[in-house]
């Protein structure tokens, strides 16, 4: 037995919200920012494979510069485990400005959501080191892609 296996159902079923503890966690970061005076906002969270497709497309067969490398399925988004984020200015405008500093405290208000989202159990998409995406951050509960794609998921503590 797998020591994944004791906080891992498997069903093949695409969930069609965000997992409830990233839901959680996802408010507990804009709160947390909030307080920091920073606004974040979720730019997306769950995406279908549909979705997931029309964005892989982008800087390929259609117009724009390419945002991912994941094609349908090949999300933590498609799974409901992970979310985007930017920031709001002080003018109301949404930006992805990582060096803004809107609280004025002199640190990027960017760098401060990372570091909060990281303190609550997110991985950030910038440490990647093939693709850096800045505005993702996603919890994989110990599972790949390959093992959502085969039907395992992460317990839901409803």
């Amino acid at each position: 037995m797998n020591q994944n296996e004791g906080n891992i159902e498997r069903n093949a079923e695409m969930p069609e919200e965000l997992h409830p503890i990233v839901e959680r966690k996802k408010n507990k970061l804009v709160d947390q920012a909030e307080k920091q005076g920073i606004d974040v906002v979720i730019t997306e969270g769950i995406r279908t494979i549909e979705r997931q497709n029309e964005l892989y497309e982008q800087g390929r067969s259609a117009e724009g510069n390419i945002v991912t490398y994941a094609k349908g399925g090949e999300s933590y988004h498609n799974y409901g485990l992970a979310i985007d984020f930017a920031l709001q200015n002080q003018d109301g405008n949404v930006i992805w400005d990582t060096s803004y500093d809107g609280n004025e405290n002199g640190k990027s208000d960017w760098m401060e959501v990372v570091d909060i989202a990281k303190d609550l159990g997110f991985d950030w998409g910038g440490d990647w080191t093939r693709f850096k995406d800045f505005p993702h951050l996603q919890m994989d509960f110990g599972l790949s892609i390959y093992e959502l794609k085969q039907g395992k998921r992460p317990d839901d503590p409803r």
